[in-house]
Parts: structure tokens; C-alpha cells; sequence
């Protein structure tokens, strides 16, 4: 038995399993794995993109899609050669699905100019960098934009190129319009293969591209026009934008179905002018050919063709022929007679089989002058059953109108003639022994006066001597004025000549008096132009 008092001894246990101090590191070590495993997994590919600068770019600046961050900046280096900047950017594993050909990305930055704002959201959030998907082959080194694209893929609508002899005051972004609505912008510009022509590349956005047919026009409205035609000074003035960043308008005829999505881009010619869509549909007709051996300066091809005041056709050749050994010349017009101007398919095609015949009776061509400030020409076709003056010489063909000479030109013709008519009055000997002979007579009656005066007293003595002169001072004076008297037939003549000029200034000043803007546009004139 153990004393009362005495102290028991200690029963040591061993524990049996790990102890629970380990559980503390190995649960940091789980987690620590599993949030590395996480990171891995999260974190997306790394990739390139080159810039020129990277102005407003640092390390952390953000790539955005529709201002939610795929991804960020990691590192900045310079190119090979010093000419580019390279980014170095890891994305987001979200992000994959974006990194395909034909994906863009830009430097957002706050951008102010007058074709308007950009970027203003990046004077709060900072410059980053935006992207624009693409859908092509899976890529990760990509060459960045320097200016934000025209249009970004998100955005429905079709393609269209169009060709033009010239780019004038285009550009990338310059926009276009259907009956005067914004409808589109141009994405790009290059030259042709030939390197002769400007190919333009341009987007119709929805629902403007449903009036995008196969039959389509395009025309330039950059800028102001102006010009100088047949038919007097043209002035146009667009919209303030498109004078000052160019502009595309497009119009479509009624009928025909909408250009299909997805298929290669439709091309289409880009025209300068409207003008020369309608001339466009009014190509090709009939050609004849007229000459003329007067000066055709002032006509030129494109001029209008009329028939009593009706356009009918435009001249499209203006040549010079020389003919017996270079001591003769003409020059040869041809005309294109064009009956579709009509409008009218009865009409269109009386005229065709109506121009023979009445060539046959007298038809002719004649140049006119459309404005006498622009000293632009056309033609009118005029009947003249029996001209004067006419140049009948025929081409090799049986489409030949003859000519008679132009209005300036007859007028200044019958002037000529009138002037050289006086001068031969003037410069007739017969003349010159009339008026000697008046100037003769009249000193002797003034002689018979003057005794008159003197003498009064004796004067009746000499009045039969002064009667005597008398009478032969009036038989000169008759002599002078006798109708069969070749000074007094050449008066005569030129009085008339006189009068026909007369009339002719009366009637162009009559005409300018209806019409007082003639002298500014032309002559008025009917039917289309």
C-alpha cells in the first residue's frame, strides 16, 4: 500500500496520426495550389502589336471591347530596326475567341478636328487600346491601326468599290449619301493594276443598302461646282461638309432587286457630275458627219446637237482634213444623234427615219452661239431649201448633213460686205468728179449771191447771167442725183445694206430685251439638255 500523501506517476500516451499542427501548412499549400492552378487557367495567350508610336501608351494601359478590359499592356520595346514600337500584351483566356486575322486595334485617344470628336470618353478613363474583332485564321502578332477604322465589323451593311479617273478631295471617311441622307462611309482608296484609275472601297450601313441595286449610280458631290458650258455659267454648292471633306451620293432607278449579303463586292463608276449619268444612258445612236470651213472655235465635244430648239444628240469627234496636197482644208464633226433624248419610242423613232429624208430636203447644220459671254457653240439642225454657201463635200458614207456658215459668222460676213460696198461708193472716180462738180456749182451760186448783195442797183442787168448759172449749177446737182446715175445707185445700195443691218441689230436687241439674260446663259431654248 502506498503512503497516504505520495504523488502517482505520470501515464504517457502516444498519439496515433499526423498531428493537427501540420493541417495549417497544408491547407495554405492547397489553397496556394489551387490559386496558382486558377491563374494559370484564367490567365489568357500573350501577344504583339505594332505601332509607329506609342504616344499615350504604357505599360498597364488596357485593351478594351466595348469598354469591358480583354486584356493589358505587359512590356514596350522598340523593333529590329528602330522604325516601329512592339507591345507585348497579355490577354484575358475570354479574350481568344478575338485573336483571329482581320482583327484591328487602335489607340483610343481624345481627338478633336473638324470632320467632329473622338475618343472623349478617354479624357476620364485614360487612353487604352480598342479591338475589332476579326474572323479568320487564329493569330497572335497583329499590326495596329494608326487611325480608328471607318467602320467596325459590328456594324450590319454592304461592301461596294467603285472606280474613278481621280480621288480629288476624298479620304477615308468621307461620307455618302442616298437622297441626301447619310448612308455610308469610304473605307479605303488604292490605285488600280494599271495604276491609270483610283479603286474606292466603301460601306452602305443598313437600311440604306436595301436600295443598293445592280443598276445603281454613284457621283461626286466634293467641293463646289462650277463650270462654264453651252449653256452659260453652272453653279452647285452641296452641303458645308462635303465642301470641305468631299462627299458620294448614289441613287438607284426604280425596279430591280437589292445587291445580295455576303458575296463579293459590287462595282460600280464613280461619275464626276450628275450630268453625266443621263449623258451615260444617252451614249451610242446614230452618227453623221458635217463640215466646215470656218473657224469652230468655241465648239467642243460634248456640245449639243439641236433640231428647231430640241436636243437630239452631241458632237463627239472634232477633227482637221487636208485635202488636195495640203492646199485645201476642212473640218470634219461628227455628230451622234441620239433619239432615246425624246423619251419616246414613236418619236425616237420618226426622228431616225425622218434625218434622210429630210437631209434630202434641205436639212443642214449650222454653229450657234449659246452664250455670247461664254462664246460657246452648238449645233442646230435648220432647214435651208436652197442655201448659199453651203459645203455639200461628202465624207465616204451616206450620213453626211451639209453645213452652212454660223450666225457670228454670217453676221460679220454681211457686215464686211456693207463696209466694202461704202468704200467703193467712196473711193468710186465718179464720186470724187460729183462732188467737185457740186462743190463748183454751189461756189457759183454763192458767187451770184454776193453780186446780188454788192449790186442790188445793177443786178438786173446780170440777172440773165446769174439765172444761166443757176441752170447749170441744178443740171450738175441733177446729174449728181440722177436716177440712172451710178453714184446715185451705189447710195442707194448702201442705204439698203444699211437697212438690213438695221433690222438684224433691231431683232438681237429685241430678243435681248425678252430675254436679258441671254447674254449670261444663252439663248433660251426647249426641250432637255
Amino acid at each position: 500500500m502506498a503512503e497516504t500523501g505520495q504523488a502517482a506517476e505520470p501515464v504517457i500516451r502516444k498519439q496515433r496520426g499526423p498531428s493537427l499542427v501540420w493541417l495549417i501548412p497544408l491547407v495554405t499549400l492547397l489553397a496556394g495550389g489551387w490559386l496558382i492552378a486558377k491563374y494559370i487557367a484564367e490567365r489568357g495567350p500573350e501577344i504583339t502589336i505594332t505601332f509607329k508610336t506609342a504616344e499615350g501608351i504604357a505599360k498597364k494601359t488596357p485593351i478594351k471591347y466595348k469598354d469591358v478590359q480583354i486584356g493589358t499592356v505587359k512590356k514596350i520595346r522598340f523593333s529590329e530596326d528602330f522604325h516601329h514600337v512592339v507591345l507585348t500584351a497579355r490577354m484575358a483566356s475570354t479574350a481568344e475567341p478575338f485573336l483571329r486575322a482581320g482583327t484591328k486595334f487602335w489607340v483610343v485617344r481624345p481627338h478633336l478636328s473638324l470632320r467632329g470628336a473622338s475618343g472623349l470618353n478617354a479624357l476620364l478613363s485614360g487612353t487604352y487600346i480598342e479591338v475589332d474583332p476579326g474572323d479568320g485564321e487564329e493569330q497572335y502578332e497583329f499590326i495596329g491601326l494608326e487611325e480608328p477604322p471607318a467602320v467596325t465589323s459590328d456594324i450590319d451593311g454592304l461592301r461596294v468599290t467603285l472606280i474613278a479617273d481621280s480621288l480629288g478631295s476624298l479620304d477615308i471617311g468621307s461620307p455618302v449619301y442616298f437622297r441626301g441622307m447619310p448612308a455610308g462611309k469610304i473605307l479605303d482608296f488604292e490605285p488600280d493594276d494599271a495604276g491609270r484609275r483610283v479603286r474606292i472601297h466603301a460601306f452602305i450601313r443598313k437600311p440604306f443598302d436595301q436600295w443598293l441595286k445592280p443598276s445603281s449610280h454613284f457621283w461626286n458631290i466634293s467641293g463646289i461646282d462650277a463650270s462654264v458650258g453651252t449653256d452659260g455659267f453652272r453653279l452647285h454648292s452641296p452641303s458645308l461638309i462635303t465642301m470641305m471633306f468631299g462627299g458620294i451620293a448614289f441613287d438607284s432607278p426604280d425596279g430591280g432587286a437589292a445587291i445580295a449579303a455576303g458575296g463579293t463586292p459590287p462595282v460600280y463608276r464613280l461619275h464626276a457630275h450628275r450630268e453625266d449619268i443621263s449623258e451615260e444612258q444617252f451614249a451610242g445612236g446614230v452618227r453623221y458627219m458635217t463640215y466646215f470651213d470656218s473657224s469652230v472655235h468655241g465648239l467642243s465635244v460634248g456640245a449639243p446637237v439641236e433640231f428647231q430648239g430640241i436636243r437630239i444628240g452631241r458632237v463627239s469627234r472634232i477633227g482637221l482634213e487636208f485635202r488636195n496636197d495640203g492646199k485645201d482644208y476642212r473640218i470634219p464633226v461628227e455628230l451622234e444623234i441620239q433619239p432615246a433624248r425624246l423619251r419616246d419610242e414613236a418619236a425616237a423613232k420618226g426622228l431616225t427615219d425622218a434625218l434622210p429624208r429630210l437631209i434630202e430636203q434641205g436639212l443642214h447644220a449650222q454653229l450657234r452661239t449659246a452664250s455670247l459671254l461664254t462664246g460657246r457653240l452648238y449645233i442646230a439642225l435648220t432647214m435651208h431649201p436652197t442655201p448659199q454657201n453651203a459645203s455639200r463635200t461628202l465624207a465616204q458614207g451616206d450620213h453626211v448633213i451639209p453645213s452652212l456658215p454660223g450666225g457670228l459668222d454670217q453676221m460679220q460676213s454681211s457686215m464686211q460686205n456693207i463696209l466694202g460696198r461704202l468704200d467703193k461708193v467712196l473711193s468710186a472716180p465718179a464720186f470724187d468728179q460729183s462732188v467737185r462738180d457740186l462743190h463748183a456749182s454751189l461756189k457759183a451760186f454763192r458767187h451770184a449771191i454776193e453780186q446780188i448783195d454788192r449790186h442790188a442797183g445793177p443786178v438786173a442787168g446780170k440777172l440773165d447771167d446769174v439765172l444761166l448759172r443757176a441752170r447749170e449749177a441744178l443740171e450738175r446737182l441733177n446729174r449728181v442725183l440722177d436716177p440712172a446715175s451710178p453714184v446715185r445707185y451705189r447710195f442707194e445700195q448702201a442705204e439698203k445694206d444699211l437697212s438690213d443691218m438695221a433690222r438684224a441689230i433691231r431683232a438681237f436687241v429685241e430678243m435681248l430685251e425678252r430675254h436679258p439674260d441671254a447674254l449670261l446663259f444663252g439663248k433660251p431654248q426647249t426641250g432637255e439638255h
